[in-house]
């Protein structure tokens, strides 16, 4: 994107054209301590094993071996684009698109044998899948 050898324009023009801080343009990144790679491989070995533990718990396994705190783990867990599995929120909600059925016997008092009749479909269907394992396995 920008031309350092380029005579035509100067580097600051160039980083003003495109909305560039000039500063961004001279800027090393350091490459990451040994120290922070190991905490980062023991941050992923933590998750690997345990994909549900959030950065509270990770830090709590991992101050028994090394102090750090918490935000610590949770830039190196940001970084390494690690989440905890955990349920999203409004799982409980119903989902509209399904239909509901009314109850029917909701203001109905059973009065006397055979008011109210009740089926059980599934086990009709049971039946017949146990006679055909029975079939098969002789």
């Amino acid at each position: 994107m920008l031309d350092e050898d380029a005579g035509e324009l100067a580097l600051s023009t160039q980083a003003e054209l495109l909305s560039l801080s000039r500063s961004g343009l001279y800027y090393q990144p350091l490459p990451p301590s040994a120290e922070e790679l190991r905490i980062k491989r023991r941050i992923d070995e933590i998750y690997t094993a345990c994909p549900f533990y959030g950065s509270r718990k990770i830090t709590a396994v991992l101050n028994a071996e090394m102090v750090i705190n918490r935000k610590a783990v949770q830039r190196h867990m940001r970084e390494m684009g690690l989440v905890a599995i955990s349920p999203g929120p409004n799982l409980s909600q119903r989902a509209l698109a399904h239909r509901t059925f009314p109850y029917l016997l909701r203001r109905l008092t059973v009065a006397h044998p055979n008011h109210v009749w009740g089926t059980d479909t599934l086990a009709p269907r049971l039946r017949a899948a146990q006679v055909q394992v029975s079939h098969t396995s002789v």
